[in-house]
């Protein structure tokens, strides 16, 4: 009989919860994992109808992440802290702190004196250093807990040495190794004794999940108070000798080129200005200030070279994506219900600027950026700048917000291209108005959904999602190529590949396939938080709904009997009974129910929206007052759960996501560029649509391993949030968000390149 461990491998020698790993030869005691699956494991198969439920894009992931699990290591300091450099990037989804627990439970040390650091690019760790797919978690479980056991094992055994007790004898409690007799001695004064001069393999067992006192418990986040008191180090706080505040002048439409500058005299002359310079993306200015810099980028006089979007537009795109879908096939002889949803562009941005620092020299270059895969970016600037790899050093550095486009590292190289034409060291960051029009953005869809059935049985599944080309050029699409022989797919291309191991068919439907059609590498697109879900499971769920009214179904209770396990069926049992689902409402408001599963673990959500013109106090555009969910609960089952108060955040945040995509988020493609400029009139959730009333509900671990979390929210969100409105206007949406069509803004030019900022930002509340 064949087990398995936390990371999903054979334990045929080492038992359930018992590992290997390594003591690394180190002044200091330093402990790793083993964790490398051993041939045996090629020929185990599970049998289902679903390809996710075989393999999905999390295990690729961590099966990929695996091999050089062993090179990510613990460290006991002599004060007694444990050190971890995480080869992932914290962007705000708390995995620092997640981190820091599975490290204080497997050490039995107090969390205040574990240290997690953000590793710097290393390029021995292959696929292991690529923060996306909320694949953290489910990667870095085992061995960090691995490594914690093994620094734990050495200690108990210097500690013996040092009592003159037996290791049985001894217990380990907030950091301190006592005998029965009560002498003790701090971890700290360990660290050099447990060390070892050679490195060996041990064998340690972990911490059995009914001993758990750290793990499953709500923590507060290790950095919150360095936060909210201003302290934390972002890349725009750190003070890197040299380095002088440079923003770049980017061309009015997307990816233009420049041709010619009429004024760069002039505008080197301006106060402040230390260095002006063309590059591959614009002309880029460095100064003694920000404000500088942005004087001097809207006084230069550029001639730009058409972009790769010239002329396109939210109609021309859709007719181009139109033509790409693929046929649903023939129409079957039994009743059906369809439906076609368009999806536009939304932006990529974070809350915080794109930016980076850079240090270019002659012969070497030093890269400071908030980066979730920091190994591709070392790669692509050493190339860019004509030298090794290991002569460029990339430090990765805790990002204020990602919604994935820090998977991307366009101000990176930016900044390491200015900084070697300048000779200087720069501070490069983006303008509000650049990643706006210029960033990444999340591409424009359209899904067209199918199903057949008769009577009371769905005979028949079918959807075609056709979108805008996804750049999966930041290190996933190197893990599917590695990865490739061994996936149930088939040879098929990378946005394929991702998006069968990423979608599944929750629901009993019957025969059922999904397929992808990409077009269009024009637009700087990007892998926006859930990527393809929100957008196919909104299809999905808004024509399930209709599905319910023809079989005369409640929605939910449709959902209940086609669920396929009763995992599922929990979450949306539990959403209804707490949302008190088919409550008596007003005209012109409604609940809606959805589901989703991904990452080995599912979600449910009920939605209350207000979509009554006459109520007061919601957001109003051109006069109209807009739709207003009221209220939201959320059920997440994601098996074992770390940190219960940090997965109840992330869901939050999801909801605000999955509200702001159903509703007011999106970018308007218009001659080549998006007419969004800014937070001001690019519409994502503000305070006024958030919801008064909001529920997260945690259930009940099913599983001894831990699911994907962070992006999991947003998809159900989005779903019961566009359901809800289709019940309350009595007519189902099916263009995304719903006030597209409306455009409530003045666009700001696009010459200069840099727009004013609001002078009163009440004006934008409403």
């Amino acid at each position: 009989m064949t087990e398995t461990n936390g990371g999903g491998l054979p334990d045929e020698a080492i038992g359930r919860r018992r590992f290997l790993g390594y003591v690394v030869a180190a002044p200091t005691l330093v402990a790793a994992a083993n964790l490398v699956p051993t041939p045996a494991s090629a020929d185990v198969q599970l049998p289902s109808p679903e390809i996710t439920d075989i393999l999905d894009l999390s295990d690729m992931m961590t099966l990929a992440a695996l091999p050089t699990s062993g090179l990510i290591t613990v460290e006991v300091n002599r004060d007694g802290t444990v050190s971890f450099a995480l080869p992932r990037v914290e962007v705000g989804q708390g995995i620092t702190t997640s981190t820091a627990m599975l490290i204080a439970e497997e050490m039995s040390v107090p969390l205040d004196r574990v240290r997690v650091t953000l590793a710097d690019a290393r390029p021995e760790l292959v696929f292991n250093q690529l923060t996306g797919g909320s694949n953290t978690t489910i990667a870095t479980f085992t061995p960090i807990r691995v490594a914690a056991a093994v620094a734990r094992s050495r200690l108990m055994v210097a500690a013996a040495a040092e009592l003159g007790s037996a290791v049985t004898a001894l217990t380990l409690k907030a950091g301190v190794i006592s005998d029965r007799s009560g002498r003790s001695v701090d971890i700290g004064a360990l660290a050099e004794k447990a060390a070892s001069m050679r490195t060996q393999q041990v064998s340690v067992e972990l911490t059995p999940r009914e001993n758990f006192t750290v793990i499953g418990r709500p923590h507060n986040r290790i950095d919150a108070l360095d936060a909210v008191t201003g302290r934390k180090k972002f890349t725009m706080d750190l003070d890197v000798p040299g380095a002088k505040p440079t923003m770049v002048c980017r061309p009015p439409t997307i990816n233009g080129k420049v041709g010619s500058v009429a004024n760069l005299d002039e505008v080197r002359a301006m106060p402040g200005v230390t260095d002006v310079v063309t590059i591959s993306t614009g002309v880029a200015v460095r100064a003694e200030t920000f404000g500088q810099c942005i004087d001097a980028v809207r006084a230069l006089k550029v001639s730009w070279k058409a972009g790769t979007a010239e002329g396109k537009s939210d109609e021309t795109v859709l007719r181009e994506l139109e033509a790409a879908e693929l046929p649903l096939g023939l129409r079957p002889p039994t009743p059906i219900v369809e439906g076609k949803f368009t999806f536009y562009f939304r932006s990529n941005s974070a809350l915080e600027p794109n930016c980076a620092i850079a240090d270019v020299r002659a012969d070497r270059a030093e890269i400071w950026s908030g980066l979730k895969s920091p190994i591709v970016a070392q790669e692509t600037i050493a190339a860019k700048l004509g030298l090794p790899v290991g002569k460029v050093t990339v430090h990765v550095v805790e990002g204020g917000g990602s919604f994935g486009r820090k998977l991307f590292f366009d101000a990176a190289l930016e900044a390491a291209e200015v900084s070697q034409k300048t000779g200087k060291p720069v501070k490069l960051m983006w303008h509000r108005a650049d990643d706006s029009r210029q960033g990444r953005t999340h591409p424009m869809a359209t899904s067209r959904v199918r199903v057949s059935y008769l009577g009371g049985t769905v005979l028949s599944y079918g959807q075609r999602h056709t979108s805008v080309s996804t750049d999966l050029g930041h290190g996933l699409g190197e893990i599917i190529t590695a990865m490739a022989a061994k996936l149930p797919v088939g040879d098929i291309g990378f946005s394929e590949t991702f998006f069968q191991l990423s979608q599944t068919m929750s629901y009993d439907f019957g025969s059922n396939s999904r397929l992808l059609s990409e077009t269009d590498k024009s637009f700087n697109t990007g892998s926006m938080r859930n990527v393809y879900s929100p957008d196919v499971t909104c299809a999905r769920e808004l024509i399930v709904d209709q599905l319910a009214a023809k079989m005369g179904k409640d929605p939910c209770r449709l959902r209940r009997d086609f669920l396929r396990d009763d995992r599922s069926r929990a979450v949306l049992a539990k959403v209804a009974e707490a949302g008190g689902w088919g409550r008596s409402m007003p005209a012109g408001t409604a609940q809606g129910i959805a589901f989703h599963a991904e990452y080995k673990s599912v979600s449910a959500a009920l939605v209350e929206i207000d979509c009554r013109p006459e109520t007061v106090n919601r957001p109003v555009r051109d006069g109209v007052a807009g739709p207003r969910v009221t209220k939201v609960v959320f059920a997440v089952d994601v098996g074992l759960v770390v940190n219960p108060r940090g997965l109840e955040a992330q869901m939050m945040g999801c909801v605000m996501d999955g509200i702001a995509l159903a509703l007011t988020s999106s970018l308007h493609l218009r001659d080549g560029y998006f007419l969004e400029a800014s937070w001001d009139n690019y519409f994502y959730t503000r305070q006024w649509n958030t919801p008064p009333e909001l529920q997260i509900i945690i259930m009940p671990g099913t599983s001894e391993k831990p699911g994907g979390a962070g992006e999991l929210g947003v998809a159900a969100s989005m779903a019961a949030v566009a359901c809800a409105y289709g019940r309350a206007t009595g007519k189902m949406p099916t263009s995304f968000p719903i006030n597209h069509g409306t455009l409530s803004f003045t666009p700001k030019p696009t010459v200069p390149p840099i727009p004013p900022s609001p002078t009163d930002g009440l004006n934008y509340v409403r």
